[in-house]
């Protein structure tokens, strides 16, 4: 018996996690603002990765880039690294209790921006302020609602 697919979940979540990026908020709310496309991409990554793979994670970066206006590539490196340690990991990551799962997020949010970090950096771009390391905090915080959500309208199940 095969599991219902919602195919129409996965570009309809990364379009609203891409909307959630543009959302604008006031200064003082900008340096707590989740990688929701980190997120988004991340569950993909590890509950259909038939479907979704570097490549994809590559492109969504890309797409980012474009509707956000930054550094053309930074955001589709940034996701491509974090789908390459999550595709490396993922047989373990995807047993993982979703406490221990937050923490693994956590992590690969961390990392995401000591990578966004070095580009800058690297190109002679400005830093952020130290205020803006606090995002990835939330992410993880943020990361059991997400994968339940997602996981309760991939999977069809009923409340």
């Amino acid at each position: 018996m095969s599991r219902p697919r919602n195919h129409w979940l996965l570009p309809l979540s990364v379009g609203l996690a891409l909307l959630l990026g543009l959302l604008p908020l006031p200064a003082s709310l900008q340096p707590f603002r989740p990688y929701w496309l980190a997120l988004v991409v991340g569950y993909w990554l590890i509950e259909d990765p038939d479907r979704v793979g570097l490549g994809f994670a590559f492109a969504m970066g890309l797409l980012a880039d474009l509707a956000f206006g930054g550094l053309l590539g930074e955001q589709a490196l940034r996701l491509t690294v974090m789908a390459f340690i999550l595709q490396r990991f993922r047989a373990q990551l995807r047993f993982f209790p979703l406490s221990q799962q937050a923490l693994a997020i956590g992590g690969l949010l961390l990392n995401d921006r000591v990578v966004s970090a070095a580009v800058h950096l690297a190109l002679g771009e400005p830093q952020l302020p130290w205020s803006f390391w606090w995002a990835p905090l939330l992410g993880m915080l943020l990361w059991a609602p997400v994968f339940l959500l997602l996981d309760t309208l991939r999977l069809g199940r009923r409340g």
